[in-house]
């Protein structure tokens, strides 16, 4: 049996009916992680006797009879950025000199362990998740399955890439700006971030961290169904996250079933300001209209807003590094100068934009917060009338990898200045506002290379964008055949 083209839940329902013992899952995974891994670099490192030892575990439970969970033995992959694992390891994105053990386990790690599945190592990731491509000094660039060579969209990239080849099964995400939804749309998998205080982030000492903008953990998956169960395990509250909310408990993979009737669904290609590649556009707006086979109608809408599409992505940099910036000013205050000693270990463009943080002012401060407002705005005016928004994930399709360990998206579109970190894609809107929203794949381009359409949904209304997603899943069912199959030069040793 191929297991790399079952999903998580179906490999689950075989370990549960013991049609499949978790540490035959485990060998089987761990025997393909080896042989395809060097080929797209989406693993950093494996944990193969941890993950053994886990497998054991739970057949034992299943022995007596227990149940294992729905994702009993799914083989899953932890982000190699924050702690995600007591006792294991993180290089913070690949930076040599911030490699720690970690200290926690993620939330996403918690759910995924309590719903049976067992982490068989760390995935790819940029320095400090600052970018929407995965490269870095200490591991390289991470390739998108479809095409090695061309990379996986970031910052969660090796998580998407070894979803998308049959290395595991679910992967886990982080997203400040895109980070789950940017490399599920270059991989051609599923991914969600959910509303804000709809995952507890509990961040120590500074309990506000991780909000300049929203950032959240979450799952990449091959199905909707896997990230609906993920979903329910993940979605809590908690009073020592600030941003949490006491939401009513939701069973999303039921709620994910429910049809569209009535829902309000509006398209649009650049939200009035990007520049999209034409191949891109024409892909994504096919998907979109595919939700009139469900009898919904799809209209297209205008958003006003006044600023340019590189102001609000240098304003992303800017934002994003409000944190990063204080944790840098506080290391050298206790003797640790990352940028004066280990200067080569992280990208110039980062330290640009710290070093704009560290150089402002409080006016500066207010200054961002009423750009986000004025993002808040513009976005709700349209949320006035569409319970759903539609549009390109990326306004191009997947980059080549450079050999400089700084893969960046491209600088110009159409002809058109784009600023290269975060302004080819179209998601950081939804990490300052806090909106619930989704990749799906859309298609491919002539040349082979996967284009995602995202679901964008009103605030606290996770549920309609699971049901858009589980729609369009069962409408337009999307293949991994060309990952899985592709051919690959010899094995590599692990």
């Amino acid at each position: 049996m191929k297991l790399e083209t079952l999903s998580g839940v179906e490999l689950g329902r075989l370990i549960n009916r013991k049609e499949v013992s978790p540490t035959e899952a485990v060998d089987y995974f761990f025997e393909r992680i080896r042989r395809r891994n060097a080929s797209i670099n989406a693993f950093t490192y494996t944990k193969f006797e941890d993950a053994m030892k886990e497998a054991k575990l739970l057949e034992a439970r299943l022995a007596k009879g227990e149940y294992g969970g729905p994702l009993a033995g799914v083989p899953i992959g932890l982000k190699d950025f924050l702690p995600s694992k007591k006792g294991w390891t993180n290089s913070h994105g690949g930076v040599p000199s911030l490699a720690a053990e970690d200290t926690a386990d993620s939330v996403f790690y918690d759910a995924a362990r309590r719903a049976g599945a067992i982490a068989v190592g760390k995935t790819n990731a940029p320095a400090f998740a600052f970018r929407g491509t995965t490269d870095n000094v200490m591991y390289g660039p991470t390739s998108t399955p479809f095409y090695p060579g061309y990379n996986s969209g970031g910052s969660s990239g090796g998580s998407a890439a070894a979803v998308a080849d049959g290395m595991i099964l679910i992967g886990e995400g982080s997203d400040g700006g895109g980070s789950i939804r940017i490399p599920s749309s270059w991989c051609g998998c599923f991914g969600y971030k959910a509303s804000i205080g709809t995952i507890p982030q509990v961040n120590r000492p500074d309990g506000w961290s991780a909000s300049h903008p929203y950032c959240f953990n979450g799952a990449i998956t091959k199905t909707v169904e896997d990230s609906a169960v993920m979903l329910n395990y993940m979605t809590y509250y908690d009073p020592r996250d600030p941003h949490s909310v006491p939401l009513p408990k939701r069973d999303f993979t039921e709620l994910m079933k429910r049809p569209l009737k009535g829902m309000r669904i509006g398209y649009t290609d650049d939200f009035g300001i990007f520049t999209v590649e034409e191949e891109v556009k024409e892909i994504v707006r096919k998907a979109a209209m595919r939700f009139q086979d469900a009898g919904v109608t799809v209209e297209p809408v205008t958003f006003r807003f006044p600023h340019t599409q590189n102001e609000y992505a240098e304003f992303w940099c800017r934002s994003i590094c409000f944190d990063t910036a204080s944790d840098m000013e506080l290391w050298k205050q206790n003797g640790f100068n990352l940028v004066r000693d280990h200067r080569n270990e992280i990208p110039e463009e980062f330290i640009y934009w710290n070093d704009q943080v560290a150089k402002g002012t409080i006016l500066d401060f207010r200054a961002m917060n009423e750009l986000r407002t004025e993002i808040l705005d513009v976005q709700e005016d349209v949320f006035a009338d569409y319970d759903i928004i539609l549009s390109p994930v990326t306004i191009c399709a997947p980059v080549k990898n450079r050999t400089d360990h700084n893969t960046k998206g491209p600088e110009y579109v159409n002809g058109q200045k784009v600023e290269p970190l975060i302004g080819f894609c179209e998601t950081f809107f939804e990490n300052f506002t806090g909106n619930p929203a989704c990749s799906v794949p859309a298609g491919l381009t002539k040349e082979g290379l996967p284009v995602g359409m995202q679901i964008i949904g009103r605030k606290f209304r996770d549920e309609d964008v699971m049901a858009a997603a589980y729609t369009y899943e069962k409408l337009n069912p999307w293949s991994y055949d060309i990952p899985l199959n592709r051919k690959i030069d010899g094995e590599s040793a692990q």
